[in-house]
């Protein structure tokens, strides 16, 4: 009865130290943030989110930042960051560049309970083009080749419809961000840009965001093309961590919307944010999204 007592006092002891062994190896945990926007409001926004997972976790917290969306792919592959919020391709990017090293985590769900958005090509709506016919042999700006809704999803259906972008417009450029791009709409510097809707009547997401911000003026842009409903994107971990960690890091996501309001209201677009919450999602749902970067590599190649 002592042996069997002492046994069970041992497991019970024991049970605490085992979920508390992540935080031996990983007293740093680095939070990748995509650059659809400048790096001071991506920062600013992101703070109030670094305490309250520094205050989840119980460990310190780090953001990291980079000028593209291959530099968030790539840390994820170099084991320089643990955590990231990606678009479909860009998770499908770092999946294929790790041969499946990294694992969808959560998506995030907005009032209505849809769990997609929308890309869309803007131009000025004082200009004069009003549908994509109208930019045959315009200039027109993608935000990054690693860009769901600002490159992938919009080059690819435009293809579709019979708008090959490299033959159809008369320049292609990268931007390198979703808000480079609407500004240079603004300022002339393009004729048209791909962005993103979080909602169809674009009350929500980045032009949305950026007249909140004092960026540009409301009825500055127009959206002239809409595509269809694009899987929102995962907050994405590396496969390698440690499973204590990874639902560690998946339960702080999940309980934010009620644990801290304010902070999920931050990350998720600030005051113009229709954002409910998460949802859980595997790596079938995107897929599609891989077979489709397939299709745009091949294309590049020909």
């Amino acid at each position: 009865m002592r042996i069997l007592l002492t046994a069970a006092l041992l497991a019970a002891t024991s049970l605490p130290v085992s979920a508390q062994n992540w935080k031996d190896d990983y007293r740093i945990v680095r939070i990748g943030i995509t650059s659809a926007e400048n790096e001071a409001d991506r920062m600013k926004r992101y703070e109030p989110w670094k305490a309250y997972m520094e205050k989840t976790l119980g460990v310190e917290v780090e953001l990291f930042t980079a000028g593209s969306y291959d530099g968030i792919i790539q840390a994820l592959a170099a084991d320089q960051i643990e955590v990231a919020s990606i678009g479909s391709s860009a998770y499908a990017a770092a999946y294929t560049e790790t041969n499946g090293g990294v694992v969808p985590l959560l998506a995030s769900q907005d009032m209505s309970g849809a769990t997609g958005y929308y890309s869309v090509i803007v131009t000025r709506c004082d200009g004069p083009y009003k549908k994509i016919e109208d930019l045959k042999g315009k200039a027109v700006a993608f935000a990054d080749p690693d860009s769901t809704s600002g490159y992938a999803v919009p080059f690819y259906n435009l293809v579709q419809q019979g708008f090959n972008p490299n033959e159809y417009f008369g320049s292609v450029t990268f931007s390198g961000s979703h808000e480079a791009g609407v500004q240079g709409v603004v300022a002339g510097s393009f004729d048209a840009a791909a962005t993103y809707i979080s909602d169809i009547d674009g009350k929500s997401g980045i032009p949305a965001r950026m007249v909140s911000k004092g960026m540009i003026k409301e009825g500055e842009i127009c959206k002239i093309w809409t595509s269809p409903e694009i899987t929102n994107g995962p907050i994405t971990v590396r496969a390698n961590l440690p499973q204590d960690l990874v639902q560690a890091i998946k339960d702080a996501y999940m309980k934010a919307p009620e644990a801290d309001p304010a902070a999920f209201k931050s990350i998720s677009g600030g005051e113009t944010s229709s954002a409910k919450g998460y949802v859980e999602v595997n790596h079938e749902r995107y897929q599609w999204v891989i077979d489709m970067r397939d299709w745009l590599k091949k294309q590049r190649r020909s």
